[in-house]
């Protein structure tokens, strides 16, 4: 029963980490096409209140609740290679997101170099990432 009370709290941490992940991009975005002082003012502080009230500590819940569920079953490392896989999908996904964290700091300095279009790809990595990695925890493919 304890395993999934953990996996649902897994699984909501997730869900929030992946909401900051989608959205501040979004707000580069936007913070990239604004000329005037106060919006890039106001982006600034959204940006780094999602970093920081939402996004690290959803980062953080969810890296606890995975190390938890592993904990609990060790032997899932046994069921196959797509756990290493999603385990390094979710490192890539960390970098992504202090990637987001030193735009959040460009950005505050205002020292962005990027237009809006980089950042509308950018904001592409992490639906590509959770494709990814749902993939491997639901189908198991190897």
């Amino acid at each position: 029963m304890l395993y999934l009370w953990v996996k649902a709290f897994h699984i909501v941490s997730v869900i929030c980490w992946f909401a900051g992940l989608f959205y501040l991009p979004r707000l580069f975005v936007y913070h990239a096409q604004s000329e005037d002082s106060a919006s890039q003012e106001r982006f600034s502080v959204m940006e780094r209140k999602l970093y920081r009230a939402i996004m690290g500590p959803a980062m953080i819940a969810t890296l606890i609740f995975g190390g938890w569920l592993i904990a609990l079953n060790p032997s899932i490392f046994s069921q196959g290679a797509w756990i290493h896989a999603k385990l390094t999908l979710v490192a890539v996904l960390i970098g992504y997101h202090h990637m987001c964290g030193a735009q959040v700091k460009r950005f505050a300095r205002g020292e962005n170099t990027r237009s809006h279009v980089f950042y509308r790809w950018f904001n592409e990595v992490p639906v590509l990432l959770l494709l990814a990695i749902v993939i491997l925890v639901v189908v198991r493919p190897f």
